[in-house]
């Protein structure tokens, strides 16, 4: 199975290295964009075969090691 896991800041936390993305593309003539969001995305190959187990496992890899949930949200997707 493979996982994806998105995880992005709390509403609210700076996020200083989005928003000199922001400025830069202005001074490149990006005009109009907005709220720049940076992500990181981490992808896993798991040798579960039960898709919940898998869930349950990246969610415990996310609370651990992958995510730090005081100023970071994240997200699990899982494909066979």
């Amino acid at each position: 199975m493979k996982a994806r896991v998105e995880i992005s800041l709390r509403p609210g936390v700076l996020d200083p290295e989005a928003q000199t993305i922001e400025r830069s593309l202005a001074s490149l003539g990006f005009e109009g964009v907005e709220h720049v969001r940076r992500l990181k995305v981490i992808e896993l190959d798991l040798a579960h075969q039960d898709r919940a187990a898998a869930e349950k496992a990246v969610e415990a890899m996310c609370e651990r090691l992958l995510a730090n949930p005081v100023i970071e949200t994240y997200s699990i997707s899982i494909d066979a």
